[in-house]
C-alpha cells in the first residue's frame, strides 16, 4: 500500500474519529473515504466511522506500540500528536480497554493491550495477504489456453475437468484443438499449443499421467469367435489371417500398429479407415475384424462384439507441457487443477 495514499487517509479519518456526531454527519468528504454510499444521517456516519477504524486504524494502533511513542507514531503517519491521542483514546473507549499507559516520556502496553495488538498484527497481515493474493490473480486469472488431444480422449475425460476449471476461472478461455497424436507432438515442439495429450510419453517428458485405455479385439456378433466364451480372450495371433479393418482414430499407433509390435502380420487387411464410427458401421456388416481402444467402442454395441486380448495391452496417456521451465500463470492453473481432480477421483476419469 502507497504509504503516502496511507497518511493522507489516516490524517483525514483522524479527523473524522474525533468529530462529534452532528459534524460527522455534516462531513461530506466522509463519504469519499468509505466504500459505501454517501453518508445519510449523523448514526449511519458514526458507524461508519468505526467500520473504517477496523480496517485503517489498527495500523496507527501497531504504529504507536512499534514506536513506544504517539508523536513518532503520529509522525510515521503525517499526522499531529493531538489526533492520534484523540484516536487511540477513541479506539480505546470503543474496545472498553486500555491498550496504552501513556508516560511523559514513553507509552507501554498494557497485558491485554498486547494480547490486542498481537491479534490486529495478524489481522493486517492478512488483509496483506488478501490483497497480495488478489493482485495476483489479475495475472494467473485472465488469457487463454490451447490444449489438444485426440476427439476420443476428449469427450471421454477432458471435456468435464475443462468445463469444471473455465466455471472456476471465467475470465480465462480455454482452446480445444483436436488432432492426431503426431499433430499434437508437433504442436508441443513449434509452439502451437501450450500442452498437449501424448499418447506413451517418454519419461524425460515429464508428463501428467491422465490413464491408459485397453487395446480389445471388435467383430460381427455372427462371427464365429464371437459365439465363444469371453475367456481366455483372443489372442492376436489368432487375427493374422481374418478379414482386418485398420481402425486408425487419426493416430500413428493402432491396431495394425499394435499387432506389429507384437510379432503379429496382418495378412488380409480389407480397408484402413480413419473414423471410429465408419469402423464400427463396416464391422457391423461383416466386412472384417479390429482391434480398437476401448473407449472408443459405441455405447450401442448391437451387432458387434467386444473381447479381450488374452495378453492385455495398452496405451497410456499423459498431459505433456510444451514449455515446462516457462509455463503462463493460467496453464500452471489448468494443470494443477486437473492434478488435483485425478487425485481426488482418479476412477472418475479413466478413458476405460
Amino acid at each position: 500500500m502507497n504509504e503516502d495514499a496511507d497518511s493522507a487517509d489516516m490524517d483525514h479519518i483522524l479527523k473524522e474519529l474525533t468529530m462529534t456526531t452532528s459534524q460527522a454527519s455534516a462531513t461530506s468528504s466522509l463519504g469519499r473515504l468509505l466504500p459505501t454510499s454517501t453518508v445519510r444521517d449523523s448514526q449511519s456516519a458514526h458507524k461508519k466511522v468505526n467500520d473504517m477504524m477496523n480496517l485503517l486504524h489498527w495500523r496507527l494502533l501497531v504504529a504507536v506500540a512499534d514506536a513506544g511513542s504517539v508523536s513518532r507514531a503520529a509522525e510515521r503517519y503525517g499526522i499531529t500528536q493531538s489526533g492520534a491521542s484523540q484516536a487511540i483514546s477513541q479506539m480505546e473507549e470503543t474496545l472498553g480497554i486500555k491498550v496504552f499507559v501513556r508516560g511523559r516520556r514513553q507509552t507501554t502496553v498494557t497485558a491485554v493491550g498486547q494480547q490486542v495488538l498481537d491479534r490486529a498484527r495478524q489481522m493486517l497481515a492478512e488483509l496483506e495477504s488478501i490483497q497480495n493474493l488478489a493482485d495476483s490473480a489479475k495475472d494467473w486469472d485472465k488469457g487463454s489456453i490451447k490444449l489438444a488431444s485426440f476427439p476420443s480422449l476428449f469427450t471421454s475425460m477432458l471435456q468435464p475437468l475443462i468445463s469444471s476449471f473455465c466455471r472456476m476461472h471465467p475470465g480465462i478461455e480455454v482452446i480445444h484443438l483436436n488432432g492426431t497424436d503426431r499433430e499434437v507432438d508437433e504442436w508441443l515442439a513449434n509452439g502451437t499449443i501450450d500442452l498437449g495429450v501424448v499418447m506413451n510419453p517418454a519419461p524425460h517428458r515429464q508428463a501428467i499421467p491422465l490413464g491408459r485405455d485397453a487395446w480389445v479385439a471388435v467383430m460381427p456378433s455372427s462371427h464365429p469367435m464371437a459365439r465363444r466364451s469371453s475367456s481366455p480372450g483372443v489372442t492376436l495371433q489368432e487375427l493374422g489371417d481374418e478379414p482386418f479393418i485398420a481402425a486408425t482414430g487419426g493416430c500413428h499407433l493402432h491396431g495394425q500398429e499394435v499387432a506389429s509390435r507384437h510379432g503379429v502380420t496382418l495378412n488380409n487387411v480389407r480397408i484402413t479407415v480413419q473414423d471410429w464410427e465408419t469402423a464400427y458401421s463396416l464391422i457391423r456388416e461383416g466386412m472384417g475384424l479390429s482391434v480398437v481402444p476401448l473407449s472408443t467402442v459405441p455405447d450401442d454395441i448391437r451387432g458387434i462384439r467386444v473381447m479381450e486380448l488374452a495378453d492385455p495391452v495398452y496405451r497410456e496417456f499423459g498431459l505433456v507441457l510444451a514449455a515446462p521451465d516457462n509455463t503462463p500463470l493460467p496453464v500452471s492453473s489448468l494443470v494443477n487443477q486437473i492434478q488435483k481432480s485425478l487425485t481426488q477421483n482418479p476412477r472418475s476419469h479413466k478413458p476405460n
